[in-house]
């Protein structure tokens, strides 16, 4: 029984720091399928998209083929890593798979194509914010979470500390 929990321990997960080109190559990954759905209507996409943010958002590359080769073989040849806090991109994965949950079974099982659609439209435009801009509006929404108390300083140090950051 052991092995089973140090299996797990050792897969769930997420990388604390992160490389932001890895991340941003994602988003542009994630940004070309929104696209792509939303001129074919080809909600079936949602299915693998959503996964691959839930595997993300659970144990960062390890289970996304997607974010292991943007960390593994993209982002290296973008030339030196550009080190971001790992928790408030996870806080961005999570959001991504609940979009992209509730939008692929909206579209494909409840028929709420309309839906699906607009969900895919706002997950667009974010993708593209990070990928182009390197704007993630999930880490800002967990910047202003963090600022309120929403949520507790310990659970992203860098974040909560502005010169940890500059440090770095």
């Amino acid at each position: 029984m052991s092995y089973i929990l140090v299996a797990m321990k050792n897969l769930i997960g997420f990388p604390n720091p992160v490389n932001e080109k890895a991340a941003r190559t994602v988003a542009a990954v994630v940004a070309v399928i929104a696209v792509v759905i939303l001129a074919t209507g080809w909600l079936w996409l949602l299915v693998p998209l959503a996964y691959g943010f839930i595997a993300r958002a659970i144990t960062g590359p390890r289970l996304s083929p997607l974010g292991a080769v943007a960390m593994r073989v993209i982002g290296p040849r973008l030339g030196s890593p550009r080190l971001v806090a790992g928790p408030p991109k996870r806080f961005a994965q999570a959001i991504g798979a609940a979009l992209t949950t509730v939008a692929a079974i909206g579209g494909l099982a409840l028929g709420w194509t309309t839906v699906a659609l607009v969900l895919t439209g706002v997950l667009a435009v974010f993708a593209v914010l990070e990928s182009v801009l390197g704007f993630c509006a999930g880490c800002f929404a967990f910047g202003q979470l963090m600022r309120i108390g929403v949520i507790p300083a310990e659970v992203c140090v860098e974040c909560a500390n502005i010169q940890l950051r500059q440090a770095a």
